[in-house]
């Protein structure tokens, strides 16, 4: 089933939308919560508790891009779940990966913040376009899926040295971007 059929489900207030949501992006959501609370139960809990969120908040919205509007909830739930299950024993993997792009974007509070958030989603969005799609796949994998270096050296056949060079790179690049784009530093 499509996306804009799925989110018609949704519109209807059809339970089928749930199922439709789980069949098509069931993986992905547990993959990418998992990922991030490194309990399998606790990702599942998040997921199911995302697809809650999904079914209150379509009739308000109708999203370009369901995918994307899916796992931003799901990571927003997880992150909030690991915040609870322990404010300071975050996994070590995914504050690394945090960390790495701390360097590229701007440390503003919400009362300075220097950029509207949707615009410099669209920026970044824009310079990975123009990457080759191996470093723009490890780039995503790593910031958006938070996948190990280990993991993601290993789907490629690479040494981690080597993701870790791309990533190095990648981030040397966006921040060049993002200064050429005016985005404060």
């Amino acid at each position: 089933m499509n996306d804009a059929s799925i989110i018609s489900l949704y519109w209807e207030r059809s339970e089928n939308a749930i199922k439709e949501t789980d069949t098509k992006y069931g993986k992905l959501c547990n993959h990418l919560a998992n990922n991030i609370l490194n309990n399998v139960c606790d990702a599942e809990e998040c997921v199911n508790d995302s697809y809650l969120t999904v079914w209150n908040s379509i009739p308000d919205e109708r999203p370009n891009n369901f995918s994307a509007f899916l796992c931003r909830i799901v990571k927003n739930l997880s992150f909030k779940k690991l915040e609870h299950i322990s404010a300071q024993k975050r996994k070590p993997e995914m504050l690394v990966s945090l960390n790495e792009l701390q360097d590229c974007l701007s440390s503003s509070t919400d009362t300075e913040i220097s950029y509207d958030t949707a615009e410099l989603g669209k920026i970044i969005s824009r310079f990975l376009r123009e990457q080759i799609e191996t470093n723009r796949n490890i780039f995503v994998r790593r910031y958006w899926y938070y996948e190990s270096v280990k993991d993601i050296a290993a789907d490629y056949g690479f040494k981690e040295k080597k993701v870790s060079n791309i990533l190095f790179e990648t981030r040397k690049k966006l921040k060049r971007f993002l200064e050429q784009e005016g985005y404060n530093l």
